[in-house]
């Protein structure tokens, strides 16, 4: 039987790993990437806890995080394809304006 500590171990280092890629990558696409980490962070402490309690709650309420994450993904990926059609680039500092 696998300890407690192990998946909240690997909880953290998937949401810090996650984050990290948000705050230093410039890319829109690695950063996307790196907000699914953190959701999958989340989801693996949300299944762990509701193992250690014994109830479906935390699983369930993970169920909807993986459908929340998907939509995110689709619809911040169409809006990446979106902007790298008008502006050539995907660099997030040369989305400085909303216009154009």
């Amino acid at each position: 039987m696998v300890s407690l500590i192990s998946p909240l171990i690997l909880a953290f280092a998937l949401f810090v790993i996650g984050m990290v890629g948000v705050l230093v990558r410039r890319n829109v696409l690695i950063m996307l990437m790196s907000v699914e980490l953190m959701l999958n962070g989340a989801n693996v402490a949300l299944i762990t806890f509701s193992r250690l309690w014994g109830d479906l709650d935390g699983q369930v309420f993970s169920m909807f995080v993986i459908a929340v994450a998907a939509a995110e993904a689709a619809v911040g990926l169409a809006i990446v394809v979106s902007i790298f059609r008008t502006r050539a680039s995907a660099d997030v500092d040369q989305l400085t304006t909303l216009r154009d």
